[in-house]
């Protein structure tokens, strides 16, 4: 199944809250708004996206654990860019410092800016086209690292501010480089 768009044919986009209204009314779905005001619709994923997604988070998160630099979030989080769009990244990770800047009610929304790194992992079913659209919003949104992984090809794109995108065919690892310091990602837990 491939995610399903809701064009808005309104001329103003739903509120934020409404939007954020409409998640918790629908908490089955995954649902995310584009800048322009669409609804994005996204199926659940097949087990072998689950596994990835569960062993990318993992190693994020116990990485973070240790480092105790930031918070790391899965792929429920959403995001308020400030384009106006609302995102929910596959796995994603922000510094202590942005987090502590919130108070304990923008805590419990969605967060009020890009994430610093982002990943997100092609499922069978995606189309590479609107996740590379995707990633260039987060990246032209103040996102500093991002990872767009596609394991039936055994590709990976990196995305960092004010360049273009790399293209690794294959790689074993991936560093987290400046912005998760000593984090390296062995991909065979998302190849193999």
């Amino acid at each position: 199944m491939t995610a399903v768009i809701l064009k808005n044919p309104a001329t103003a986009p739903i509120t934020t809250e409404q939007f954020e209204q409409l998640c918790a009314a629908n908490r089955e779905l995954k649902l995310e708004r584009s800048a322009n005001g669409d609804l994005i619709i996204m199926p659940p994923t097949g087990g072998g996206t689950g596994k990835r997604n569960s062993a990318l988070n993992l190693e994020l998160g116990l990485w973070n654990r240790q480092t105790q630099l930031g918070i790391a979030f899965d792929s429920s989080t959403g995001f308020k860019l400030p384009n106006g769009g609302d995102r929910s990244p596959d796995a994603s990770w922000i510094p202590l410092t942005k987090w502590n800047a919130l108070t304990p009610e923008q805590q419990e929304k969605f967060l009020p800016f890009a994430p610093d790194f982002v990943v997100e992992l092609r499922s069978a079913s995606d189309s590479l086209k609107p996740l590379q659209d995707k990633m260039e919003e987060y990246r032209d949104n103040g996102t500093r690292l991002g990872w767009l992984i596609d394991p039936k090809n055994r590709q990976v794109t990196i995305y960092r501010p004010h360049q273009e995108p790399e293209l690794l065919e294959n790689p074993a690892t991936l560093s987290g480089e400046d912005v998760l310091p000593g984090f390296i990602l062995n991909l065979q837990v998302i190849w193999g």
